[in-house]
């Protein structure tokens, strides 16, 4: 399937007029994307109903949808359902009008979330039923294919992500009417364990990390695997040196979001990132600077320093092979990477994932005396997300004070 980049970046056909036809009751029109006629008529509900006659020619298209009306019509004064439609592909609908959304200025973050939970998890299993005839057995079915896909069990928060782009499906199929008003749907469950932070590094562990990647990231059995452990290093040092969140906040940067920031005669490297609660600068801490360098030379870019980088103020990606190449996630690099140095899990026996290195970063800066509003700010969250988090370390901060 297309993720929403691709949808909303493929070229666009001439644009039809919508036509209106039987007595105004029925519309045909044609989406950006397709060659073939559309139609959709209002039903008894006031909601529309929407499906494609299959048709390229005009003429051929009319009839087609009058024989959808009227069926739509027959259906519906027996309480039946418009017909079947599968789950995949309402979901692909439910994708494109997502992607629509972007040119709308109605993009949410979260669309982002449901279009890789739709791809990954609800597509592969719901993809083929007949939405109308989902069960509660399907659904529990679904929640155990779900447990053994993902290896761990859910929070909350993603079974409330997963909830939710099920739902945008399951209500487009009934505003197209191909699940009867009155007919219940299951749900899927969106109450899992409460959200706990990611297992940390102590300061040994990370020395021992610092010093195990360069010989590891010389490793790879292909030369793509070798240069995404080079690039896997760098988004280490990265996440490690600035507490940004991995993913969705640091693969999009690229080398023109690096900036100087000046305080009288010294210098501090501020980066823009695009994150939960908006657009913000953080300061890195100087460490980071080597990483870049390292990566100005692995991109063979034709600059010698970050220096010359920051002044032209490159419009190219960071976490990239000098050919344009980079993973989707840096996920499996970074689990084979604990897995070779011995820190794939923590003294409890909880596996550690690329987001225990800003769980890393909290912590290290709360222990160096770091105020909780400065870190909420310089990690893009809330005070009380800090606190919730990271209330238990508070006192060891203070030993000082409270001992005296």
């Amino acid at each position: 399937m297309q993720n929403l980049n691709s949808l909303f970046q493929s070229s666009s056909l001439p644009k039809s007029e919508p036509i209106k036809f039987h007595d105004g009751k029925i519309t045909l029109f044609k989406r950006d994307e397709s060659h073939q006629w559309q139609c959709r008529f209002k039903i008894p509900t006031g909601k529309w109903h929407q499906a494609s006659t299959n048709k390229t020619d005009v003429t051929e298209a009319k009839s087609q949808a009058v024989i959808i009306y009227e069926t739509a019509q027959i259906n519906i004064s027996q309480g039946l359902s418009l017909g079947k439609r599968t789950f995949g592909q309402l979901a692909k609908e439910v994708n494109e009008e997502m992607a629509r959304s972007v040119t709308l200025k109605k993009w949410k973050r979260t669309y982002k979330d449901y279009e890789i939970v739709l791809r990954k998890y609800l597509i592969p299993f719901f993809g083929k039923m007949d939405v109308n005839a989902i069960t509660a057995k399907d659904i529990g079915n679904f929640e155990e294919w779900r447990l053994s896909q993902m290896g761990i069990i859910p929070k909350g928060s993603t079974l409330r992500n997963h909830a939710s782009a099920y739902n945008r499906v399951i209500k487009l199929a009934r505003q197209q009417g191909f699940i009867h008003d009155q007919k219940a749907i299951p749900i899927l469950g969106a109450v899992g364990d409460k959200g706990s932070p990611r297992p940390a590094f102590n300061q040994e562990e990370i020395e021992h990390l610092i010093a195990y990647m360069p010989q590891w990231e010389l490793g790879g059995c292909k030369k793509i695997y070798s240069e995404f452990r080079k690039l896997c290093r760098c988004y280490v040092e990265f996440l490690l040196y600035t507490g940004i969140r991995q993913g969705t906040e640091s693969l999009p940067l690229r080398w023109k979001h690096l900036q100087w920031h000046w305080i009288g005669s010294k210098r501090y490297l501020r980066i823009w990132v695009s994150g939960k609660t908006g657009p913000r600068y953080l300061i890195a801490r100087p460490a980071v600077i080597e990483t870049f360098n390292r990566l100005i030379k692995f991109q063979q870019l034709p600059y010698q320093s970050l220096d010359e980088v920051i002044d032209a103020r490159l419009d190219k990606l960071v976490f990239t092979t000098h050919e344009g190449h980079k993973p989707r996630s840096f996920e499996s690099v970074f689990r084979n990477l604990m897995n070779g140095s011995g820190l794939r899990k923590d003294m409890a026996g909880k596996f550690r994932s690329l987001y225990s290195l800003r769980h890393t970063y909290a912590t290290f800066a709360l222990t160096e005396g770091i105020d909780i509003h400065t870190l909420a700010r310089q990690m893009g969250t809330s005070i009380t997300m800090i606190e919730r988090h990271y209330s238990k370390i508070t006192p060891l901060v203070s030993a000082e004070q409270l001992a005296y």
